[in-house]
């Protein structure tokens, strides 16, 4: 999996066009149930926050293509629960994992639309909230307002690391140019200066030898 994410941001670093299209398929696969599990998605968004950071890609359709990815596999990952019921939760892919359903069944039925607004930011839970939610019976209209904010906080959050990153990087960079470049100026004026002053002390020296 980790060769597929390199593989991923190498592609969208020579083939630009399609950097959205990359981000949303990848936001979208580790919102859905179970597979966002095996697909880690934030790594390949804080490599493409360090490629706007750096203006290789544009910020705003990036941000809009993740949001819309993250939105719609928490959307699709409700609705399955909430159309196939608990018997998803017991499926053999969840075996080794009824810890993590059990708290995310807690944290549904404490806390409601909170569980979804922070869930995405949980990790393994990140996935599995959505469909237990559904299988919980959330009033969808309530599901979805958390689903489109959470989506909305959590694409500048896995961008930010790289995207901050990269303007340090940039800043510490054109310091550097701009000390170069005026140790170079500074330079080139003391030798004009120089220049000046032995052609002056030249001639005022051939004028005296004529006197």
């Amino acid at each position: 999996m980790e060769a597929l994410i390199t593989q991923a941001g190498q592609f969208i670093q020579t083939h630009q066009a399609w950097a959205g299209v990359i981000i949303f398929l990848m936001t979208f696969g580790e919102s859905l149930f179970v597979i966002g599990i095996f697909l880690p998605a934030t790594v390949l968004l804080m490599m493409s926050g360090g490629l706007v950071g750096s203006g290789i890609l544009p910020a705003l359709p990036i941000f809009l293509w993740g949001v819309a990815g993250a939105i719609l596999g928490d959307a699709l990952s409700f609705w399955f629960g909430k159309w196939f019921g608990p018997r998803v939760l017991r499926t053999k892919l969840l075996k080794t994992r009824r810890t993590t359903v059990a708290r995310a069944r807690l944290m549904c039925f404490r806390y409601g639309f909170l569980a979804v607004l922070v869930g995405r930011f949980l990790g393994p839970l990140r996935c599995l909230i959505p469909t237990v939610a559904g299988v919980m019976g959330m009033p969808e209209k309530k599901f979805q307002f958390a689903n489109i904010l959470s989506g909305i906080l959590w694409i500048p959050a896995l961008l930010a690391p790289g995207y901050l990153t990269a303007i340090s990087l940039d800043a510490a960079r054109h310091s550097r140019e701009s000390l170069i470049y005026s140790g170079l100026g500074s330079a080139v004026l003391i030798g004009i200066a120089v220049l000046i002053w032995i052609t002056r002390s030249t001639h005022q020296k051939k004028r005296r030898s004529t006197h």
